[in-house]
């Protein structure tokens, strides 16, 4: 089975888009491979909001997978859409993928799946800017979720950390 990555950039005071569902501030640092970096993947799940503030995914080589109940089919039949039964769903996805799966954006369906317990890895990497509103990085839950660091990297020229957690499912 492949793995799920929430793999997201996060203002410093938390936020994965502005209040306006804005991401021009987050930066391009000249030192991430962001070519083997996508690479990893070959499907993409998304919200609905991400979706059409994007258009699709990060790339236009990968699936891409919207959920959302109030997409039509007919109106995007280069995408799968899931309306329901999002863990039996997500669970068939980690089957069929060759590479594992980002799970772009969406703090909602970031929170969603992880009390699912489908997301495997966070990777966040933190800008330094601090937007004061928007789109948090994970909406309100009543229960934690332990992580364990796998690794961490800090860019020297834009300034951005980056850091990458493993789900404890021991808890």
């Amino acid at each position: 089975m492949k793995s799920i990555h929430y793999c997201v950039a996060m203002s410093l005071d938390g936020y994965i888009a502005g209040p306006n569902d804005e991401y021009d501030w987050i930066l391009m640092d000249p030192d991430i491979d962001f070519e083997s970096y996508m690479d990893r993947f070959d499907t993409y799940v998304m919200g609905r909001k991400a979706f059409e503030i994007t258009g699709s995914g990060p790339s236009s080589e990968c699936r891409t997978i919207v959920v959302s109940r109030t997409l039509k089919n007919a109106d995007h039949p280069n995408i799968t859409i899931i309306r329901d039964d999002l863990k039996n769903a997500i669970a068939e996805l980690q089957k069929e993928a060759d590479k594992n799966i980002w799970l772009f954006g969406g703090g909602q369906l970031f929170s969603s799946l992880l009390d699912l317990g489908l997301v495997d890895v966070v990777e966040v990497s933190i800008i330094p800017i601090l937007l004061g509103s928007g789109v948090p990085f994970l909406q309100s839950r009543s229960e934690q979720t332990k992580l364990q660091l796998i690794k961490s990297r800090v860019y020297e020229k834009s300034g951005t950390v980056s850091l990458e957690y493993a789900v404890d499912r021991t808890a």
